[in-house]
């Protein structure tokens, strides 16, 4: 029976993760690479679990057939799985959502909640079961909590790493659902080998598992998985027919057919068509910068070159192209869809496509450019986000000839600016103007922005640039004499710039992400205008408005502590663990948000970011399980970690800010990725040492072994949702990483300030 129970919690740990990372990567591409929603996502998972495992805490206890129960439960978690891969592949058709059309932050919110309850309540509810049955068939219950919280993150462990470098390579979602469904069958039946004979619903449980067995395996071995996974793709894509259905390390690649004419998308948003590309937007993103240097010779496009950019470039005496992409998937599938129009761009001996990150590029690269245009418009997320960064406008800066210029787009309108595109375009115009002495705005549909070190870029006019249009002999639809007279209206300029009287003052960063917040705020305000006014509030949070709330809690502990001993003493542990779950999440997001920030390609390594901080609180709760007989001064050490904690979150950013100028040498560039698992692994480290103790503590104050469970695993998680919500939504975004951190460390100091007084209290700290 123990090799059977450590082996169920092995697959607990094991499935939960992978059901995580799984469902995560989904929601990413129905969330069109929304990284605000990893936060959102993964507080819904953890307060959904902290309700299961609350819920069940509270009622182990009278429950006589306890391995059945496990197993139903089991079972049930087993059952939602592959429902749940396909509910998220439908969600945009179920609600009424056009693919390509983007979602508001509350439906991310009660979509994910709802499709995650039923499998996040079960899991939580196992986690307790496990509990309960480690400590009647095994060791004490003091030691039960620990072992089995080592257990289930070892199997987290094995489930970070399977997924990463054996799932996602060969298997299809639908596939690794029924996988996983498969083995949680196999494990009911083997737990119930003991009770079939003594109780009927043992037997029940059996034959049920022994279907779901044969029909998960039969799905995968058959044609069906198949057929289930291309069936859950059309409903996904209702109305268009997709020809190609893709994941690569920086997201999803989905190409959909209408006739004759291609469209590409990059996790849900739309980015090439081909081959009839949108003209106007074509012609005055490549003609109009183009006509403002006086002899381009050499460019460079950073995303979104073909179906139509190059074709335009190639126009002007250009000399060479340099063409990286964001996704240099995206190049391989065009390439497999050949039109006329790509063909003649990619083949064509001007052009060097570079199968890189721009950004990385920019760093490496030798040559310098009259021009480089970003050809991706609206920082919507965090991988975006870092090519309209103060710092990725310090690097193209470093890489232009003398009169270069830098060319990138946002979101415009021709007769309103909402308060939401206003600070979008400030926010970015605040950032270029930090970096280049002279911006050039030219408004419209897309506000086009040209920022240069030369002056020229603000002097010349139109008349100057018909003349050069018609030197160079451009052939071009839209982009008369007359049509660039019109774009340059000083009267158009003047009233964009009247518009953004009042707009934001503030700049966009790397590790302070405003870009993305902003673009994320004008987005919710088209497709949930209701909730404008949240993400207003949302701009205002500060550290003086997180120091109010945080003070009145501690007075508020303060009076209980003078009107009820008893409640403050039982309250300062689940506070303390409810602040570290926050604290862990906090420390989870920040290196996953940094990572995409320096990096671009988290959709791929967030499975090895998890793992190592899962390793790390295998590692901490193990060797705290195995030496919590020898620890005397459990109350001191308690603390001792929580001063640890402290220190780590303010050394966390000062590490990023220490590295990341010198990513661009390739020995710092691989030896930082290592950096980011190292900090991932010591985060974890803290986290999973301090709980096992916090255990001790507790029982020793009300031995109740479930209650003890149930009270501290839920608030871990319920800190951790806290954490997921506004660390993943507000904090980062809006504060950034420094002073996220130093969020962090006053919820922390708050408390270990009630634990001092608690411990004073009951003369613990001797």
């Amino acid at each position: 029976m123990r090799r059977r129970l450590i082996f169920a919690i092995l697959v607990m740990g094991f499935s939960g993760i992978v059901v995580q990372i799984l469902l995560l990567r989904e929601f990413l591409v129905v969330f069109s690479g929304n990284e605000l929603a990893i936060g959102i996502i993964l507080a819904n998972w953890l307060i959904l679990e902290a309700f299961g495992s609350l819920y069940v805490g509270k009622r182990v206890e009278h429950i006589k057939e306890r391995i059945e129960a496990f197993v139903g439960l089991q079972l049930f978690f087993s059952l939602c799985l592959p429902l749940a891969v396909y509910s998220t592949r439908i969600l945009k058709d179920f609600i009424g959502v056009i693919p390509g059309e983007g979602l508001g932050l509350i439906p991310i919110l009660y979509s994910s909640f709802l499709i995650f309850a039923p499998l996040s309540i079960a899991h939580g509810a196992l986690f307790t079961f496990c509990c309960k049955l480690y400590s009647l068939h095994f060791v004490s219950e003091g030691k039960a909590i620990g072992k089995v919280y080592v257990h289930e993150t070892l199997g987290t462990i094995f489930g970070a790493f399977a997924f990463t470098y054996l799932f996602v390579p060969y298997l299809h979602s639908i596939q690794i659902a029924l996988g996983v469904a498969l083995l949680n069958s196999l494990l009911c039946l083997l737990l119930l080998g003991s009770s079939l004979r003594k109780s009927l619903a043992g037997r029940a449980l059996a034959g049920g598992s022994a279907v779901f067995l044969v029909l998960c395996a039969y799905l995968i071995i058959g044609p069906k998985a198949d057929e289930i996974h291309h069936l859950s793709i059309s409903q996904q894509w209702r109305g268009q027919e997709v020809v190609h259905y893709q994941n690569s390390i920086y997201g999803n690649i989905t190409v959909t057919q209408r006739d004759e004419q291609y469209s590409f998308f990059s996790g849900g948003i739309p980015i090439i068509t081909t081959p009839v590309p949108d003209i106007t937007f074509v012609e005055e993103f490549v003609h109009l910068p183009l006509l403002f240097h006086p002899e381009p010779k050499k460019v460079l496009v950073i995303g979104g070159g073909v179906g139509g950019v190059i074709h335009e470039l190639l126009k002007h005496p250009i000399e060479r192209v340099d063409y990286t992409e964001l996704d240099p998937l995206i190049l391989k599938v065009v390439q497999e869809f050949p039109t006329p129009l790509t063909e003649a761009e990619l083949a064509d001996p001007r052009v060097n496509i570079e199968y890189l990150d721009g950004r990385f590029f920019i760093k490496k690269t030798p040559h310098k450019y009259d021009l480089v245009l970003v050809g991706i418009s609206n920082p919507s997320t965090l991988q975006i986000n870092r090519l309209f960064s103060k710092e990725f406008f310090s690097l193209v800066k470093e890489r232009l000839e003398k009169g270069g210029i830098l060319v990138m787009v946002l979101a415009g309108s021709l007769t309103y600016l909402s308060e939401e595109l206003g600070d979008l375009n400030a926010c970015i115009l605040n950032t270029l103007k930090g970096v280049y002495p002279y911006v050039r705005v030219i408004p419209g549909d897309f506000n086009l922005f040209l920022a240069s070190i030369s002056s020229e870029v603000s002097l010349i006019n139109h008349t100057l640039l018909s003349q050069r249009l018609n030197e160079r002999e451009l052939e071009v639809s839209l982009l008369t004499p007359s049509h660039i007279k019109y774009k340059l209206d000083s009267r158009r300029v003047d009233w964009f710039f009247t518009s953004l009287k009042g707009a934001t003052e503030k700049i966009n960063q790397d590790f302070s992400p405003l870009g993305m917040f902003y673009s994320l705020a004008y987005w919710n305000s088209l497709f949930s205008p209701r909730m404008k006014w949240l993400f207003r509030w949302f701009e205002q949070v500060n550290l003086r408005l997180l120091i109010i709330p945080l003070s009145i809690f501690t007075l508020i502990f303060l009076i209980i502590y003078f009107k009820g001993r008893t409640i403050f003493t039982k309250l300062s542990i689940p506070f303390a663990i409810m602040a570290s779950g926050f604290a862990g999440m906090i420390f989870d997001l920040a290196l996953i948000y940094t990572f995409q920030a320096l990096y671009g390609y988290v959709f791929h390594q967030i499975g090895l970011l998890v793992a190592a901080f899962m390793v790390g609180i295998a590692v901490g709760s193990l060797a705290m399980t195995s030496l919590l007989k020898r620890v005397k001064r459990d109350f001191a050490s308690f603390i001792g970690l929580e001063l640890a904690m402290i220190l780590f979150s303010g050394a966390l950013p000062a590490i990023f800010l220490l590295f990341s100028p010198y990513l661009d040498r390739p020995a710092v560039f691989s030896l930082f990725r290592v950096i980011f698992l190292v900090l991932s692994f010591f985060s974890g480290l803290l986290i999973g040492t301090q709980f096992p103790l916090a255990n001790k503590i507790y029982l020793k104050r009300s031995p109740d072994l479930s209650g003890t469970a149930g009270l501290l695993y839920g608030a871990d998680l319920a800190g951790g949702w806290i954490g997921g919500l506004l660390g993943g939504v507000v904090l980062l975004p809006v504060l950034g990483l420094v002073q996220t951190c130093i969020a962090v460390v006053l919820l922390k100091m708050t408390s270990l300030l009630i634990l001092l007084v608690s411990a004073l209290l009951n003369k613990e700290l001797g």
